[in-house]
C-alpha cells in the first residue's frame, strides 16, 4: 500500500529472443489498491494495452492479465493468468496457469508467473515450463517516475 498511486520504470532482466519489449520504456503504475484487489497498468512504450489485476481469493491471490485495444474494447486474448496454489511468502507469490488460460492459449498451459517484492524491487516474471520461454522485468521502487496516461479502457477509472 505504500506504493499505491505511484509509478515506476522497469528494466528487462530476461527476455525471449526478438522480444517486442526490448528498447522500450517500461512503466508500471499502482493505480488502485484495496483489501480485495490491486490494479497495475503496465505500459510498454506507447502501448497502454496491459493491466495486471491481483485479486485476493481467501488466503490465495489471483493474477489476471487484462489486455485491451486502443478503443478500450477487450483484446481477443485477455484475462488469462492463474491463482496461487498456497498462501505464498511475504516477498514472493507464484501463479501457475489456470484452466481459462489453457483454453484461451493452449501453449501457455505450463506458464508459471511469479511476482517478488524485496529490497525496494518489484519483479514480474514468467517461465513456460518445458520450453526456453522466460521473461522478467524489475522495477526500482525507490525511484518514482511520472504517472503515465491510463491504460486503454481505464480512462474513466474504476
Amino acid at each position: 500500500s505504500a506504493y499505491c498511486g505511484k509509478a515506476f520504470e522497469g528494466e528487462l532482466v530476461s527476455v525471449p529472443a526478438n522480444d517486442d519489449f526490448a528498447g522500450k520504456e517500461l512503466v508500471m503504475h499502482l493505480l488502485s489498491c484495496n483489501d480485495e484487489f490491486i490494479l497495475i497498468p503496465f505500459n510498454v512504450g506507447e502501448n497502454r494495452s496491459r493491466t495486471w489485476i491481483l485479486r485476493r481469493d481467501g488466503d490465495r491471490v489471483e493474477l489476471k492479465h487484462d489486455h485491451r485495444h486502443e478503443d478500450g474494447s477487450d483484446d481477443e486474448i485477455t484475462m488469462y493468468g492463474g491463482t496461487s496454489t498456497n498462501s505464498g511468502l511475504p516477498h514472493i507469490q507464484v501463479f501457475p496457469a489456470d484452466q481459462q488460460t489453457l483454453e484461451m492459449i493452449p501453449a501457455a498451459a505450463t506458464n508459471i508467473w511469479w511476482i517478488t517484492l524485496k529490497d525496494n524491487v518489484y519483479t514480474y516474471n514468467l517461465r513456460r515450463a518445458g520450453s526456453d520461454r522466460e521473461f522478467s522485468v524489475a522495477f526500482d521502487l525507490s525511484k518514482e517516475v511520472e504517472i503515465p496516461e491510463p491504460s486503454w479502457g481505464w480512462e474513466e477509472g474504476i
